[in-house]
C-alpha cells in the first residue's frame, strides 16, 4: 500500500537526508549534540531514514525488531522523545514536499481513497505512533533497570572486620527505601555473621520521625537475630531534632562520628586499635 513512498524514498535517500540533517540541527537542542560526536549523529540519522523504509518493506516481526533496537540507541544516546517525534515530523514534510514538486500526489478520480495524500497521512501516523510507542517502552524498561540498580546500592552492607558490618546511608528515606534497609541488613547480618552493624546516618539530610521510626525497627530486627545496632554519625541539628520530637534511642548505641563507632564495636568484640610506635 505504501511501497511507492518507501521507494521514492530509497530513490532520493541522500538529499532527503542532507535536508533533513540540516533541518534538524537548527531545531536540535545544544545538549543534544554536545553528548553526541558528528560521526554518530549522521550514522543515526541514516539509521532513522533506514528504518521509515523498512516500515514498508519489512512489516511485522522483523521491523519491531530493527524499530526496538534503534528505540534502546537513542535512549541510551539521551536523545528526548520530543527530538524524536520532530525529526519524524521534519522528515515527513519534506517527503511530502519532493513528492508533490515531482506531481506524485494526483488524485484519481474522485475517490479520497485513492488519493496518494490520505495514504502519505496514513502511513506516517502508524510511523509515529510505532516510534512513540517503542520509544517510550524502551524509556521505561531503561528507568526500571536503573530503578532497581540504584536500590542495590542504596543500602549496601559492608562488613569491615571480623563480626563488624557498617550500612552507609545517603540521601533520603522513603518507606520503599527502608523496607530494603531492613532486608539488607538482615540478610547481611546473618550471612557475614556479624555481631555489631553501624548504621552510618552521616549522608542522610534529614532525620524525622519516620527515619527514626524505621531505624528503630531495623535495630530491633538485627538484635533478634543476635546482632547489636550502633546508630553512628548523628550531627548536632539532627540530634536536636530527635530530642525535639522526643524520639527514644535508648535501646541503640549512638555515636557522633562512623571513626567513634568503629572504636566501640571493636570494644564491643574484645578488640580495640593500639597504636604502635616506631
Amino acid at each position: 500500500m505504501y511501497k511507492d513512498f518507501a521507494n521514492f524514498i530509497r530513490l532520493n535517500k541522500e538529499s532527503l537526508l542532507e535536508e533533513w540533517m540540516a533541518e534538524m540541527k537548527k531545531q536540535t537542542d545544544p545538549q543534544i549534540m554536545q553528548i553526541t560526536s558528528e560521526v554518530m549523529y549522521e550514522e543515526t540519522s541514516k539509521e532513522f531514514i533506514d528504518l521509515i523504509v523498512v516500515s514498508v518493506t519489512e512489516a511485522g516481526s522483523a521491523f519491531n525488531e530493527k524499530l526496538d533496537d534503534y528505540a534502546e540507541k537513542i535512549v541510551h544516546l539521551g536523545w528526548s522523545i520530543h527530538f524524536v517525534t520532530t525529526g519524524l515530523r521534519v522528515f515527513g514534510l519534506l517527503v511530502y514536499k519532493a513528492m508533490r514538486n515531482e506531481e506524485l500526489f494526483v488524485k484519481r478520480a474522485e475517490n479520497l481513497e485513492d488519493d496518494a495524500y490520505y495514504r502519505f497521512e496514513s502511513w506516517l501516523s502508524s510511523m509515529y505512533n510505532q516510534v512513540v510507542t517503542a520509544y517510550a517502552n524502551t524509556w521505561e524498561k531503561t528507568v526500571s533497570i536503573q530503578k532497581m540498580a540504584l536500590q542495590e546500592l542504596s543500602a549496601p552492607l559492608l562488613p569491615i572486620f571480623d563480626k563488624i558490618s557498617v550500612m552507609p546511608l545517603i540521601g533520603t528515606i522513603d518507606t520503599e527505601r527502608a523496607k530494603l534497609i531492613m532486608e539488607n541488613l538482615l540478610i547481611g547480618v546473618v550471612k557475614n555473621r556479624s555481631e555489631v552493624v553501624l548504621i552510618d546516618i552521616t549522608g542522610v539530610p534529614v532525620v524525622d520521625t519516620m527515619v527514626a521510626h524505621h531505624i528503630i525497627q531495623a535495630s530491633e530486627a538485627v538484635r533478634l537475630v543476635g546482632c547489636q545496632a550502633m546508630l553512628v554519625g548523628i550531627r548536632p541539628e539532627i540530634a536536636q531534632t530527635i530530642v525535639a520530637l522526643g524520639i527514644e534511642l535508648d535501646q541503640i548505641i549512638t555515636t557522633n562520628t562512623l571513626k567513634k563507632g568503629v572504636e566501640r564495636a571493636l570494644l564491643l568484640t574484645n578488640r580495640k586499635i593500639i597504636e604502635k610506635e616506631g
